[in-house]
């Protein structure tokens, strides 16, 4: 009885150790989802039997063997999300090594997903970004993904080729706002079981059909050297034109921040409109972006409708309404209702100042 006993803890403990040794060889061994498993060879499998290269496959074969119940044993994959944990901006490099070349930047509230890690480093991608950054300055696991779905924000895309009306209700006899034009992007607030989602319509509820629209999650990405370069250079001419006529350049930018505010807060009070550009000149003050109003309207992952297109074509339609330039000039002229705030989101329940449909933070 004594030496059944001890055969059977000898069994179960080998057992463990082979499914510790696969989970540990899969994280440390991950690459890509597609390359996840196709790439392990090794690790146990290449010490029990060298003709095995599925670790999985060696677990299974060795507990039929022994005559085990694996069906109760379940591995978790290590999550490959990560954020950056940092106040400003975190270098990304070529290699893991501080004195490596940078390839670009990942910024405060910016993720992406681990594609290697080795000595204390982390091989990133985020957006067209990939490199190495150091594991001093990142979230990984449950920190990363309850930062994540803090920033992070769920959008959707019109698919539709006629354009997408935005109801007021979710009917197709309710009134609407307007159409959204094909491609575009807006954030979604939630989704029903009944085929509509709430969206946020310049600051109001509106509702579409999930039928012609792809919903996704985002995070904002980091930054290239080369994109980095491209919108400074941006910003260097829109300086450059400031010395060619102060009043139309200032009546230019002031019509750029009213076309973010309406985009963003079209539908609310005045005081909601003020404080969306009272968040645009604090970062305009802040050493952590961009010091122009163009630079930080059009920094990478920042404002949704910027990044669609939707502020240009409100700029360019010339239909913004004079609350929203109004509250432009008050933000321009140093005016803010949000003290140093620099972030603002739909109301989630979040801590922060809650002005309207918004909280800022």
């Amino acid at each position: 009885m004594f030496r059944s006993r001890r055969l059977l803890v000898s069994a179960v403990s080998l057992c463990l150790a082979l499914v510790l040794t696969l989970h540990t060889s899969m994280i440390a061994e991950a690459g890509s989802v597609k390359n996840y498993l196709i790439n392990y060879n090794g690790g146990a499998s290449a010490v029990l039997n060298p003709a095995v290269t599925n670790a999985s496959e060696t677990v299974n074969a060795t507990a039929e063997e022994l005559n085990l119940d694996l069906s109760a044993v379940t591995v978790k994959e290590e999550s490959r999300l990560v954020m950056a944990n940092v106040s400003s901006a975190l270098n990304v490099r070529l290699e893991p090594d501080a004195d490596s070349e940078k390839v670009g930047k990942l910024y405060k509230d910016c993720g992406g997903t681990i594609l290697e890690r080795r000595d204390g480093w982390t091989k990133i991608q985020s957006g067209e970004l990939i490199g190495w950054a150091s594991d001093e300055f990142l979230l990984f696991g449950a920190e990363a993904e309850e930062l994540a779905a803090s920033v992070g924000v769920t959008v959707a895309h019109i698919d539709s080729d006629n354009g997408l009306k935005i109801r007021t209700a979710p009917t197709t006899e309710s009134e609407f706002y307007g159409v959204l034009p094909y491609g575009d992007e807006v954030e979604v607030l939630s989704v029903g079981e009944d085929g509509w989602a709430c969206i946020d319509y310049e600051g109001t509820d509106g509702y579409v059909s999930t039928e012609y629209i792809t919903i996704e999650f985002k995070i904002d990405s980091g930054e290239t050297m080369e994109a980095i370069k491209e919108r400074e250079a941006a910003e260097a001419e829109a300086k450059r034109h400031v010395n060619y006529g102060e009043y139309t350049t200032d009546a230019d930018t002031t019509l750029l921040l009213a076309a973010l505010i309406q985009c963003e807060a079209g539908g609310e009070s005045y005081e909601g409109q003020l404080a969306v550009g009272a968040v645009v000149m604090n970062r305009v003050r802040s050493g952590a972006y961009p010091d122009t109003i163009h630079g930080v309207i059009y920094a990478s992952g920042q404002f949704t409708p910027a990044q669609s297109g939707k502020v240009n074509r409100v700029l360019e339609s010339g239909k913004i309404k004079q609350s929203c330039i109004d509250a432009a000039k008050e933000a321009i002229s140093g005016v803010s209702n949000v003290g140093d705030l620099t972030h603002f989101r739909r109301n989630n329940g979040r801590e922060g100042l809650v002005i309207g449909n918004h909280v800022f933070y």
